[in-house]
């Protein structure tokens, strides 16, 4: 390995850990981010399956009413 001016061979494990450590912060993240979104992407499936569950049983209700008729 070449190292530059200045740089010595002992600072290696250094940058070894300050990558693993890097690379730790941004897997934690995007796996924060996808949970966030999936978090979002169920709330918001709820709230649009109440929404045509509610819709599903008026339908149903009308068909009732006029099966009695």
């Amino acid at each position: 390995m070449v190292f530059a001016p200045g740089e010595k061979p002992g600072n290696e494990p250094e940058e070894v850990k300050l990558q693993k450590a890097s690379k730790q912060i941004v897997q934690n993240a995007i796996l924060q981010a996808v949970q966030q979104v999936s978090q979002e992407s169920r709330q918001r499936e709820d709230r649009t399956g109440d929404n045509q569950g509610n819709f599903q049983l008026g339908v149903g209700e009308l068909t009732k009413k006029h099966e009695k008729k």
